[in-house]
């Protein structure tokens, strides 16, 4: 080389951890988890979009499909070097085998992340617009978080130690069964070990369960991983029992990991109307709805006495003086992303409430006349005209009985405004009787 020339420029080689987290299997990994996730919620969107616990719920439950896609994929990149045949050349490499394994497993893990972070801030987002009350609960995410990727560096030990290539989709099959199988359990304690294990809508998680729950996924998963790749298998032994430690207190602490919601036995109440008017306070942006669904019910209840004091909405037996509120929850069927499906229905269903007959095995007709003519003076069903209509259509019986029907109906209707009062006040001291004798004729 002469003095002119100019010596090349070092080549720079970027960290393979850099190269295996931008490029090749785990961003595809990534999207496939969000793609899942997305389809998975997608198709129970009417049950949890427009409730934050309900949206929460959904996420978790998600984990029964991801989980064993997340085993998966890492198995199948525990496995790339034996396809590719590159066994051997990666043993001369200076790295140990640890650092080796820590350069393949922690890009998968963290694109299973954050495609499940992703899937999770869109369903928040689109719970947002809808939500009528409470607020989001995100304390189970870090730790169905940390499964997730868990489960992606748990399968890629599988992978290196399991040379069949049918290994991803049977650990994906076995997995799915494992974690099924353990759902069904719903007595033991040990269910609480289960990462995908249920919560019911109405639970939230004790301050310590996510703790606990990432310190048993995350400490099984590290104690493998050393076991596996470090030089010494005994450091193994820390996080595993870390993950016993957490796992004891996942399965013996007290009342165990769940909590009922505080935000359960709030109600909110619209005390203008008679009776008045509660909802839960999870949702109690709905109270609106609700009352102007109740609107010509209450209106026309008004100065009517022997009434309940309240609809209520809470979990348990109403008290004696109140009486269960149509069924909001679970979402999807009264409700859907924030709005009353059926007003009509609702207000019909809420005047069954109130009538209280339904552990009344036959109802005499008498009864079942002042009912009818209650029913449609407060909020008649919306399939009355058709079921009036059927009964035009059939036999003598049937079409004696609709005229009898009509007929009580145009007497309540025809009554004065105080005249209808009393009988209305009379009528509703027998709520909840069976007995034809106690219930003001018609």
């Amino acid at each position: 080389m002469t003095l002119l020339e100019t010596p090349p420029a070092p080549v720079r080689h970027g960290h393979p951890l850099r190269a295996e987290t931008v490029r090749g299997f785990a961003p595809l990994t990534g999207a496939a988890v969000l793609l899942t996730a997305a389809v998975v919620l997608g198709g129970s969107a009417d049950r949890w979009q427009g409730g934050w616990a309900e949206t929460r719920t959904e996420l978790h439950d998600a984990l029964l499909v991801l989980l064993p896609l997340a085993a998966a994929a890492g198995c199948r990149q525990g496995g790339r070097e034996r396809r590719r045949r590159t066994e051997e050349l990666w043993g001369t490499a200076v790295r140990g085998p640890l650092a080796r394994f820590l350069v393949s497993a922690l890009p998968l893990a963290l694109w299973v992340a954050a495609g499940y972070l992703l899937a999770a801030a869109g369903a928040l987002l689109a719970t947002w617009p809808y939500a009528r009350g409470d607020r989001p609960y995100l304390a189970l995410l870090p730790a169905d978080t940390v499964a997730l990727a868990a489960a992606a560096v748990a399968g890629q030990v599988v992978g290196r130690l399991v040379t069949w290539r049918l290994a991803p989709p049977l650990l994906a099959t076995a997995a799915f069964v494992a974690l099924g199988v353990s759902l069904s359990a719903r007595e033991g304690a040990g269910r609480f070990l289960n990462p995908a294990f249920p919560v019911a809508v109405g639970e939230v998680p004790a301050g310590w369960q996510p703790v606990a729950a990432i310190g048993w996924t995350a400490g099984l998963v590290a104690a493998a991983v050393l076991a596996h790749a470090a030089r010494r298998r005994y450091a193994a032994l820390l996080p595993l029992t870390a993950a016993v430690v957490a796992g004891t207190v996942l399965v013996t602490a007290g009342d165990g990991p769940w909590r009922t919601n505080p935000a359960e036995g709030r109600q909110v109440c619209d005390t203008s109307t008679t009776p008045q008017i509660c909802v839960n306070a999870r949702y109690g942006e709905l109270l609106p709805q609700v009352t102007a669904a109740l609107a010509r019910v209450t209106d026309r209840l008004d100065g009517v006495r022997n009434l309940p004091v309240r609809f209520e909405d809470r979990t348990g037996e109403p008290r004696a003086d109140e009486v269960q509120l149509p069924m909001l929850t679970p979402f999807g069927w009264s409700v859907v992303r924030g709005r009353l499906t059926d007003p009509e229905q609702y207000a019909w269903e809420a005047v069954a409430a109130l009538q209280r007959r339904g552990d009344c095995d036959a109802l005499d007709p008498r009864v079942g006349l002042a009912d009818d003519a209650v029913e449609n003076y407060l909020a008649p069903s919306p399939a009355r005209k058709q079921f009036d209509a059927l009964d035009a259509q059939g036999d003598q019986d049937r079409r004696d009985d609709l005229e009898r029907r009509r007929a009580a109906r145009a007497r309540l209707r025809a009554m004065g405004e105080e005249e209808r009062r009393e009988w209305l006040s009379a009528y509703f001291a027998t709520t909840g009787s069976c007995e034809p004798a106690k219930v003001p004729a018609l």
